[in-house]
């Protein structure tokens, strides 16, 4: 099992800007592509970015296309979400994933970090 690391949560303003990083235990077949969903309080878990580790694939939802940006970062098994120009409606917990396809990363089925709160304050 991958253990996964998320650090680089916190509060900010509306319009500001925070990078969320998540870092793998190690790369193997199960950590081919990376991804971030978030939760609010009462609502469902939704995805917001991944990115292939091989290759220039990334995904975004389209509520954050043109604001988040998803990178990695190979040498230190390191994703990292740039969030920029932030909004109320970004702040929950995001969680950190791995799987081996885009597919089953979105259907939830690989390894889960423990989750960070981002807040964003109008």
């Amino acid at each position: 099992q991958v253990q996964l690391v998320e650090s680089g949560g916190g509060l900010v303003q509306a319009g500001g800007s925070l990078r969320l990083s998540c870092a793998a235990s190690r790369r193997t077949f199960s950590t081919h592509v990376m991804g971030w969903f978030r939760q609010a309080p009462g609502q469902e878990r939704e995805f917001v970015a991944a990115i292939a580790w091989s290759g220039d694939s990334t995904w975004y939802a389209d509520s954050v296309k043109g604001r988040f940006t998803i990178s990695k970062d190979y040498a230190k098994n390191t994703m990292y979400l740039q969030m920029n120009s932030l909004k109320p409606e970004d702040a929950a917990v995001y969680y950190c994933t791995a799987d081996s396809t885009y597919a089953n990363l979105r259907n939830g089925r690989g390894s889960w970090g423990q989750g960070i709160k981002v807040t964003a304050s109008s």
